[in-house]
């Protein structure tokens, strides 16, 4: 028997915030907040960055990987989203290719909520992914969306 073409996984992160869930959502929608922490980092080159943020719009990052990364560096990464779902202040769920290189290496249905928690707000963010092959996997995936969702956390405290 031959092995899979593709391999799937999913993973859920939770995380708390000071700020209100409408502040948290505000960060993925508004184009210039979401740019400053989802896409500019000291481990990327962008290239650009555009957003529709509407049901059925897009969203486009391209960048380039730094030395520090385990890509080459120079290497493009691209991510092109589909807004498929939003609920104003409580849930946005997109469905996101990543391509690499020349590479497309995952397809992926993402699903971030909102929630009230105390003064504050709870954000989970799930993914499910199918990773072809060549591509990060889902231990990987992980780790780069807990890297996302903790600069998230700098930029709503106002520290990033």
């Amino acid at each position: 028997m031959s092995d899979p073409t593709v391999i799937h996984g999913n993973f859920t992160i939770v995380r708390h915030y000071r700020a209100s869930p409408a502040k948290a959502f505000d960060a993925f929608r508004d184009p210039a907040k979401k740019r400053r922490w989802f896409v500019e980092s000291d481990g990327f080159h962008v290239d650009s960055f555009e957003m529709d943020f509407r049901v059925g719009g897009t969203e486009r990052s391209c960048f380039r990987f730094v030395a520090d990364k385990p890509i080459e560096e120079g290497t493009p990464c691209i991510n092109d989203t589909v807004y498929m779902d939003i609920v104003e202040g409580a849930r946005i769920v997109t469905a996101y290719t990543m391509t690499v290189g020349e590479a497309r290496i995952s397809s992926s249905l993402a699903t971030v909520e909102f929630l009230p928690d105390g003064t504050g707000s709870k954000l989970i963010f799930t993914e499910q992914a199918a990773f072809f092959a060549g591509g990060d996997g889902i231990a990987m995936r992980q780790q780069g969306w807990e890297e996302l969702i903790d600069r998230l956390a700098r930029f709503l405290e106002g520290t990033l």
